[in-house]
């Protein structure tokens, strides 16, 4: 998966938008409603590479299956992955992570309380 086919699809999820809030070279993909990221495009070593939010057991369990998930960079390494795109995490898998993180920055709306 490219960088650019990552990108589109963070975008085509409901209630997206890019932004750039630390430099040119780092793009970030947050909630409108609530501005919490869910996806962070960077290159710390010039491999195309996005930060993903995970649960903290299954980030450790994606860490032991595939190379080209590590500890998030610049992120909390117990909550957050770097994902490098071209590498041997297959795309289905990139997009569920992705789906994944969404989900877990999602606004979460609260029911009224019964009067």
């Amino acid at each position: 998966m490219t960088v650019e086919e990552a990108k589109s699809y963070c975008l085509s999820l409901n209630n997206t938008c890019l932004c750039m809030p630390f430099d040119e070279m780092t793009e970030v993909i947050k909630h409108c409603s609530n501005s919490k990221m869910f996806a962070l495009f960077c290159s710390p070593d010039e491999k195309a590479s996005i930060n993903l939010k995970c649960e903290p057991m299954e980030a450790d369990f994606l860490r032991s299956v595939y190379k080209g998930v590590i500890p998030g960079y610049h992120m909390n390494k117990r909550h957050w992955n770097t994902v490098y795109l071209e590498s041997d995490v297959p795309d289905d898998e990139i997009i569920r992570m992705i789906d994944n993180s969404y989900n877990l920055t999602k606004p979460k709306f609260k029911l009224p309380k019964k009067k």
